[in-house]
């Protein structure tokens, strides 16, 4: 393996460890170490990879990033890009399950984490700024942004975004006679990836069924849920509620909303939350039940959308080439702009709307802006004020 490729996995386990807010946030990041940084490939690639995982299901940050190690070392790197980004969430997870007991029992208060969530708000703030002065630059996408943001913020349905996402792409695709037609293009799809995605579904859901085996049903309720959310770890987390908590009762709704708070104080994939929940499934078999029910939640939960965006990556560049694709990524991208404009009014709303607060997200916002304070220390430096205060 080549330098280079040493230098970009410790970058991705730089933005694992420090990639507060979410997949919007993560995205912000992403920008800022991935692209202005180090180069590895251009704003309007990276743009364009955001709005492709948008549109399938899955963990968008994780896909995203899978797919720029994809696009950077083929197949290899990428599947070490995807263990290296979701390694330290998913296990610092499985630990706060073993922990969320003596946490309770203790009085252990999560106070000093106060300061991250408007931090991640002013990430994500951020993160919209950065992608609307990018691909905005005609009135049709000013008009798609501005709608996307509205119906994003008042509709949550996960259908909804892969909907926006579409919509906005056919509706920049009727202009595909404004750009250049290409030659040479050889659009050859490998179906291996998806017939394996579809062939795990299968399995999963007969094994289950045929043997009751409490790990086995995780995996396939996991890797459903994996198949069929849309617009990152937000749209997972009441679907995940519904599911164990309120129908099958494998934690109360106290655990799980401890654990959702832990995970939202955590860097990396909002996704990580199901170690939380698969591991609390399992505690009737014991430490090591937990932690087999920790791995298949996790694997579970990423595989799908891993299978989905190893499918569609190998020919995204030759489908780039058609003119109607060409021309709906002007929408997609503007649609997606404005999804993360809606994304952070959303994420403010949980947050005590105090001087303070908004404070916090405005400095934020404008140190990413105006300065080249390094993310890691803008977090370390809300810790510390969350343990000092």
């Amino acid at each position: 393996m080549s330098l280079r490729y040493y230098i970009f996995l410790k970058d991705v386990l730089l933005l694992a460890l420090t990639a507060f807010g979410g997949p919007q946030a993560h995205i912000a990041l992403m920008f800022k170490l991935l692209v202005e940084k180090r180069r590895y490939l251009t704003e309007q690639e990276l743009i364009e990879l955001n709005a492709l995982c948008q549109i399938l299901p899955g963990p968008t940050s994780t896909q995203t990033i899978t797919a720029i190690g994809f696009k950077i070392g083929g197949p290899n790197l990428a599947y070490l890009t995807l263990l290296v980004w979701i390694l330290p969430a998913t296990t610092f997870m499985g630990l706060a399950a073993l922990a969320i007991s003596y946490l309770e029992e203790n009085g252990i208060s999560l106070l000093f984490l106060r300061f991250i969530q408007p931090m991640a708000v002013g990430f994500v703030a951020y993160a919209a700024y950065m992608i609307s002065a990018k691909v905005v630059n005609t009135k049709t996408a000013i008009i798609l942004l501005i709608i996307s943001a509205i119906l994003a913020y008042f509709f949550h349905s996960p259908w909804v975004y892969p909907v926006l996402l579409l919509a906005g792409g056919a509706i920049t695709a009727l202009r595909f006679r404004q750009h250049p037609e290409e030659k040479d293009k050889k659009l050859q799809v490998q179906w291996a990836n998806f017939i394996l995605y579809v062939a795990v579904l299968v399995t999963a859901a007969l094994v289950g069924g045929y043997t009751s085996s409490l790990p086995v049903r995780l995996f396939e309720n996991f890797y459903r849920n994996g198949s069929l959310i849309f617009g990152g770890g937000q749209v997972l987390v009441p679907l995940m509620y519904t599911e164990f908590v309120d129908f099958k009762h494998y934690l109360t709704g106290e655990e799980f909303l401890s654990g959702y708070a832990i995970s939202q104080a955590l860097p990396g994939p909002t996704f990580s939350f199901c170690s939380f929940v698969g591991s609390l499934a399992m505690r009737q078999f014991g430490i090591p039940g937990q932690w087999l029910g920790s791995f298949v939640a996790t694997l579970g939960i990423f595989l799908p959308g891993t299978f989905l965006i190893f499918f569609v990556i190998r020919f995204w560049d030759e489908l780039k080439k058609y003119r109607v694709v060409r021309a709906s990524l002007e929408g997609i991208s503007a649609v997606s702009s404005g999804m993360v404009v809606a994304a952070a009014i959303q994420l403010y709303h949980p947050i005590p709307n105090t001087p303070l607060n908004f404070g916090i997200v405005a400095t934020t916002f404008l140190l990413l802006l105006f300065t080249r304070v390094p993310a890691p220390v803008l977090i370390l430096t809300g810790l510390l004020l969350g343990f000092v205060l």
